[in-house]
Formats: C-alpha cells, structure tokens, sequence
C-alpha cells in the first residue's frame, strides 16, 4: 500500500485491498510453505486446461482490472488481475480461484469465515468490472464516487455480470464453486470504509506528530552528552546507516530517543522502530520515552507555556505468550475462545479506543484486562493496534526473524524505506540473528510427538513421513557433519513431512502445545532453507541429534538493514568496527569495473568518429566513477564514537606475561592464576572480580585458590537466567564474598551494572575465544572459502568474538564520572599485535608485567577511590 496524505491518495493492488483489516483475523494463520505455492500454481494450470478445452477462445486468463474510487475525500487507485474471464451469450463471468488445504465440499458459511478476504477480493473484481471496461490488457478504469447520486448509471446491470469464487482442495484437485450474491458488495465498501478511516488517522498522527514537544535525554548532559546528539545528526544527513559506539553509562537510550523523536517531527520518518535483545532494556526505553514525552496535566505549576499537544504514540510489543490470558499457552484457534470469532466480536468491542486515544493506557496488565472483557486474545489487541503508533519497541525477532516479522512487516501502511530503525545492545545483533536461522532436532522428541500423532489418529500419510523421519534420528551417530549423501537423505524426509504436515487435517487442539511447535517447525525451516541460502553445518552434535547451525547470517542481516531508509546501530562495544560491520554484512560494496581509457589519437587535434565516442565515454565514466563513489560513501556505514572525557586516565592496566592461558597450557599456571587473584584482593582491600572464559576454567580455579589461600571467600557465578535472580546474587556476593568469578559473554558480564564504582580491581583470565568444535571448524572454512587468509579467518572466528567479550566486562566497570579501575590482562596474548589491537583504546596501553616483582609493584600503587553513588546514571 502507497498512500499520499497531502493529495490525498493512495495506490494498492485488490489483493492488498482485501487483506486490509483494522482487526484481528479469523483465518487460520498456519504456516504453508513453498509446496504451498506450488501446488496452487499447479491446480491454476490444471483449472486452466479444464476451461480451455470446455469453452475454448471465449474464456480469457489472468485478465488486468484496475480502476479508480472516491470515498470519504480519498482517492483509491486499485490494480489487479483476475484469474478467468468467461464471456458467453453476452454475458461474463469473472472466477477467482483459491486452493485450500481443507477438505471439500464445505459449508458455504465456513469458508466465508475461513476466508472473508477472498470473497472480498472477488467483490472487488466484480466491482471495478462494472464501473468501467477494464477486461483487456490494454484497457484503462473509470471513477466511480460511491458517495455520488450516479452511481447506477455507471455500473451495468448485475444480470450482465458474474462473479464466482471457485475452491481447490490442494490435496486432491477437488474444486467447489460460489457465486457472489448482490448483498457481498456490501464487503468492498466496508473495506473502503476501513482503509479510509486508516488513512484519516494516519494523517491525524502526522499532523500531532508536527506539534511534537519533547525535554531533552538529560536535564543536566554529563561532559561529552551535549556535542552527540548534534554530530549524530549531522552524521546522519550524509550516512542514514550509522554505527554509534557509546560505554555503558554514557546514556545511549536517550539519545537515540532524541535523535528519534528529531527525525519524527521532522517528517524524514513517519515512524521509529527500536529494538533491543532484553526485555530489560525494553522497559527502560518505554520509561525514558515516557519521561520525555509526559505533557504536563492542564493548570499545573510547571507547564511549559505554549499549545497543549498530545506525546508521541508508542507501543511496547511484548512476547506473544506474555498476552496470554488461559491457563496454557496454546495458540490455537479452534482452542481458544479469545481467538475463535474473535473478527465477529471486535466490531462491538470498543477495543478501537487503544488505537483512538493515544493516551489510552498501553500496559500488559490493561491489555490483558481489556481483551478478558471483550473475549478477544490480547495480543490481538497488540497486533490491530501496532499500526497506528509512532513508536514501537520490541525485540530483534520482530525485524530479523523470518517466523516473526510478519507482525511488523504485515502492518497496513509500513513502509521500511520511511522508518528509522534503532538497534540497541547492537553486538548481540549477528549471534542473535545466527540463532534464528539454526535448528536442532532430537530422536525422543520425534518419536514422542509419533505417539501423539498415533493417539490423535492423524493422516497415514504423516504418520508414515513422521515415522521415516524419527527413525532416521534414532540412527544418528555424533558427528562434525553430515556427508553430502546423509545431508540430501536427511532433506527428503524432511521435504515429505513438510508436504504431509499441512494437508493432514489435524485437531491441533488436542494435540500437546509442544507437539504442535515440533510439527510445524519443519514446514517453516523447508521454506526458509529455500528462500534463505545462508552457510549451515548438518552435524550431530550427541548421538541420535541432528543440529543446523547458522554459521553466518551476515547476508541476511544486511539484506534487512538496507530496507529501512535509515539504520541506527548502536552498543558500547562495537570494538573492532570492521569485525561488526562484516558480521552484519555491511562490507562495502564491490568494485565497479571501469572500462580501459582509450589510447591517444596518433595525430593531435584530429579525432575520428570513433576515436570522439572513446573520449566520451571516458568522461562520463569520470562522472560515473563519482556518483558510484558517492553511492558507496552513502551506502557504507559511518562511525560514531561518544566522546566521554571523564573515562579519560579512569583505568590502570597491566598486561601479565607471567602465563600462558590457552587450553593446552593454562593447568600449568593455576598455581600462579590463584595466587595472582590473592594478591589482587589483599591490594583492593575489598572484593574484585575475576573473569573468566568458562564455567569449567572458573571451578577450577576456584578449587585451587581454596588450597592457595583458603581464607579468601569465592562466589562462583551461577547458572542463572532470570535477571532479577542475577541481581540477588550480585548484591549478596558484593557484601559477602572476597572475589567474584564471572564467565565473559553470559549476562552476568554482559548485563550486571552493579559493578561500575563498586569494583576497584579486576582481573582478566584470557582472551575468552570461543571453543574448539566443529561448529568453529565449520566456520574457518567457510571463511577460508570466501577467500579470508588463514589469519584472517582465525580473526573473524576466534579473536573479534573473543576480545569483544573482553571489551564488554570492562566497560562495565567504569560508568560515571569519577569511577576508576585498576585492571589486570593476565595472559601473555594480550601483549601480542593481533590481541591487543582488538582492545578498545583506553585499554590499549598499560604496565608490562614479566615477574612477580613487577606485579607487586603495580599492585602497591594507590587503589581507586570509589566515589558515591552517580545521581545522574544517563540511560
């Protein structure tokens, strides 16, 4: 959909049109697939030999009809082409064909309800046919104004006109025609209805978004916060994709709010997606937002003088599960009375107030209060709402996953080419998109999900793919990867249970909600294999396990960034750039080849006709060559670093040559790694922390600094996933323990903030490289095969991931003004070029440590101060 708000115009293909809802949808939603598609294609052809050789020459196919409508001061231009047109004893009928996976014959009653947007696509047809003579490749539409008293002279008469909805069953070819009575062109004018009040609210937010007031990220901006929004601005003029490196502390959430809410009022943007891997940092963004945006109540003290104008729309999209509001989560229609009928019910619901009033309250507890009381799933609500907000905050998924986007991308009038995307804690971005293109399946899981298939009497030709496919993990045996031969078995079996799956009629109600995940995972995994050809690894990582792991989603990632007429990536730890950018594919482009220059005439001030057309070339190539390299310099991303001069001289750091800390080697120096964390406590005077590669180097060590100096309290980090669990631990072993031993790269190192001013001494125990296993393997050589040296490829797979782990712990450590760390590389990599270049800067140059005297004495120098608690934290 392309609309226009000045002229008031709007341009859409009928297939579009008669998709649109303001509500929620009584289809299926089920995935379907490429076969799918196919197979559709495959019953138009046999549909299409069928009409041939019954009417021969007097039925036409895939006929263009367009036409242009008036309503309510818009102006709708719809194009689109109907699949048959039947002309005989002058009259014609217009078929539309559908294929379906349900068995036919139906009740008529249950397919208008399966699906409405067909028969309002077909009522569209018939419509358009009528108020002009589109019915030919070469032919054009005419105005109809439905608010206008002619109407019935410019549409003929119904009895001339036939339109018929015919149904394919896909599983057998069996076909079901209806015919559209005159009472279902009600349906094109209440979808003209709809779209229209869409568009008047649309032009609504733009015009409250004009008027948009909003305070400043910071009341007071710490040293360095009063030049970035303005360069990240200037910045952005030029280069509309940006990586922003920014420490922890510095604020970066409200000044990418700014920035946003800049570029909103502006008009360069009708919208602002801002996402971020943690719900944490979800709710801070919609507290920060909020905190801006609050206008003050009517009379109050402090009103800023001026108009009263409404704060920006914003919404916070949570999981799906988190709306729901039965006692288990399984979403499935024909299950669940909040989503059955739900598209009957909404009209009657009130439950447009969320999207009417933007001050209407938008929490989960008020979403999932609302949508008990209507009898409609509150995500629902969430899902109708969406389009109708000037900012939404959620998740990477909504943007990057293929099972997800659809909530984003779905929405009428979302265009990423007029949205700002803001991706916060933007380092986690490619592993996180990695994991969504990777799989894993496991024997007793299959056969478990066979039993339930077998309970719930499914169809014999799923339960024999289902079969084949569990039997086949039974027989896996652990290894890096799976031969060409395995890998091609492994995908027929999969390409017939893909193709069994959403033909076999299933009660998915009855079947256990994990069941359903496991059925209709691999249906989606086969489309996406086909249309996502990103480098996998078959392997088996356990016995009778099949693992597909991304080993590079860099194509994928990019692909999605250049989408959006402006990108915004921003973390503390974007350290080394050229590492990130590659690993988001943001590589710059390629080289444009350039023809030779053309060789000098033989005689000067002579040029032949040839000779005059050479040199031509040759200088619009100059102005080629130009534009490509400002092309290229636009495409490219830009680099933002945050300046924060009280970070200046606020870590001490030493680099330990006394040990060697790679697997092979590392046992050697437990004696010497505890006996290292001992003495940097007793110079702390308080609690330090210790990070570590692994769970497994941490225990160890723990065990033997309990034998070097038992006196000293350790607490070992936990395996925990809740945050708040986190935080309890942090708090409780900051009062009660003498070292921390954190794992780099968990969220305890990643994500705990409780360290910054309350830690004046820390140690580093090696660089913290990924493991040796096939899944890296697979990675070397994938790098080897897209030409990387092999130093090169070891960089990309082991040392960028390794010291960005590193960077992240200590930027922790330091987060206000007046926070200082002494800091302790303790392995004699990080001396090596190739380590320490990885270092953000203020890491980059310290003490060498090559014996225990040395380490002594840059242990006695003065610890830290820790100042008091920041009154101004910045998020």
């Amino acid at each position: 959909m392309n609309f226009d708000l000045d002229k008031r115009t709007v341009a859409l293909s009928v297939g579009e049109f008669a998709d649109f809802t303001l509500g929620p949808r009584d289809g299926t939603g089920a995935p379907q697939g490429l076969w799918r598609a196919q197979l559709g294609t495959h019953w138009h052809n046999e549909l299409k030999a069928r009409a041939t050789a019954e009417h021969g020459t007097a039925v036409e196919f895939e006929i263009p009809i367009t036409g242009q409508v008036f309503h309510r001061g818009w102006t709708f231009a719809l194009t689109g082409r109907i699949d048959q047109v039947l002309r005989h004893n002058g009259k014609v009928t217009l078929r539309e064909i559908k294929s379906v996976t349900r068995e036919l014959p139906a009740d008529e009653t249950e397919l208008r309800a399966d699906y409405p947007e067909y028969f309002v696509q077909l009522a569209s047809y018939g419509t358009l046919a009528r108020i002009g003579q589109p019915l030919g490749p070469a032919a054009g539409g005419r105005t109809l104004d439905l608010g206008g008293d002619d109407v019935s002279r410019n549409v003929p008469a119904r009895d001339e006109l036939r339109t018929e909805l015919v149904f394919v069953e896909v599983d057998s070819g069996l076909a079901q025609t209806i015919a559209l009575t005159p009472a279902d062109d009600a349906l094109f004018r209440t979808r003209l209805e709809e779209i229209a009040q869409f568009l008047d609210l649309r032009a609504r937010a733009r015009e409250r978004l004009r008027g948009l007031r909003f305070r400043p990220a910071f009341a007071v901006p710490r040293p360095g916060q009063e030049t970035t929004q303005a360069e990240l601005s200037h910045l952005f003029e030029r280069h509309p994709l940006v990586l922003f490196e920014a420490p922890t502390g510095f604020g970066k959430t409200g000044v990418l709010l700014e920035f946003a809410l800049g570029q909103l009022r502006s008009g360069h943007f009708d919208r602002a997606l801002y996402l971020t891997s943690k719900s944490t940092g979800q709710l801070q963004v919609m507290r920060t937002l909020v905190g801006m945006t609050a206008m003050p109540a009517p009379g109050a003290v402090n009103a800023a003088p001026g108009p009263a104008t409404a704060g920006v729309a914003a919404w916070h999209v949570r999981n799906k599960s988190e709306h729901c509001v039965n006692h288990t989560f399984h979403c499935v229609r024909d299950n669940c009375a909040y989503l059955k009928g739900a598209a009957t019910r909404w009209r009657q619901s009130g439950l447009a107030r969320f999207y009417l009033d933007e001050h209407h309250a938008r929490d989960l507890d008020t979403l999932r209060a609302a949508g008990q009381d209507a009898q409609i799933c509150p995500y629902e609500i969430t899902r109708a709402t969406l389009a109708f907000n000037d900012v939404w905050v959620g998740d990477y998924n909504y943007v990057f996953s293929p099972r997800n986007r659809g909530l984003f991308f779905g929405q009428p009038g979302f265009d990423p080419a007029r949205t700002l995307l803001l991706l916060d804690e933007a380092h986690n971005l490619p592993s996180r998109v990695a994991d969504v293109y990777s799989h894993g399946f496991s024997a007793a899981e299959a056969f478990a999900t066979r039993d339930e298939l077998h309970r719930n009497r499914a169809s014999a030709m799923l339960v024999r793919a289902w079969d084949h496919w569990s039997h086949c993990l039974h027989h896996l045996c652990a290894k890096e990867a799976l031969s060409p031969a395995e890998e091609e078995d492994v995908r027929h079996l999969l390409r017939e249970v893909a193709a069994a799956i959403p033909s076999a009629a299933l009660d998915f109600a009855a079947l256990h909600p994990v069941t359903v995940e496991h059925l209709w995972q691999i249906p989606s995994m086969m489309e996406e294999l086909d249309t996502s050809p990103l480098p996998r690894l078959w392997w088996c990582p356990r016995d009778r396990e099949l693992a597909l792991t991304c080993l590079d989603a860099a194509s994928a990632i990019g692909a999605t960034l250049r989408e959006f007429g402006g990108v915004v990536l921003a973390s503390a730890t974007l350290t080394p750039v050229d590492g990130f950018a590659a690993a988001c594919g943001l590589d710059a482009p390629p080289e444009i080849p350039v023809e030779p220059a053309p060789s000098v005439p033989e005689r000067l001030g002579t040029l032949t006709k040839r000779d005059t057309r050479k040199l031509y070339k040759q200088l619009t190539s100059a102005a080629e060559l130009l534009r490509v390299e400002e092309a290229r310099e636009t495409a490219s991303p830009a680099v933002l670093r945050a300046h924060t001069p009280w970070r200046d001289h606020s870590y001490a750091v030493a680099f330990d040559a006394r040990v060697d800390t790679t697997f092979q080697h590392r046992a050697l120096h437990y004696t010497t790694t505890a006996a290292t964390v001992a003495a940097l406590q007793n110079a702390a005077r308080g609690v330090v922390a210790v990070f570590f590669p692994s769970y497994a180097y941490a225990d160890a060590l723990a065990r033997e600094l309990a034998t070097v100096a038992s006196a000293l309290r350790v607490a070992v980090q936990p395996k925990l996933r809740d945050l708040t669990a986190q935080s309890n631990w942090m708090e409780e072993a900051l009062r009660g323990a003498d070292a921390l031993f954190l794992v780099l790269g968990s969220s305890f190192a990643e994500s705990i903030d409780a360290l910054g001013g309350r830690i004046s001494h820390a140690m580093v125990v090696g660089p913290a490289l990924p493991e040796v296993n096939a899944v890296q393997r697979a990675r070397l050589a994938d790098a080897a095969h897209a030409g990387l040296t092999r130093e090169a490829a070891f960089r990309r797979v082991y040392q960028v991931p390794g010291m960005m782990k590193v960077n992240q712990a200590l930027g922790r450590l330091v987060r206000a003004p007046g926070q200082k760390a002494r800091i302790l590389l303790h392995c004699r990599r990080f001396l090596e070029p190739g380590y320490q270049r990885l270092l953000a800067q203020e890491y980059r140059s310290g003490t060498n440590v090559v014996d225990d005297v040395a380490l002594a004495t840059w242990l006695s120098a003065d610890a830290p101060v820790l100042p008091a608690p920041d009154s101004n934290p910045g998020q």
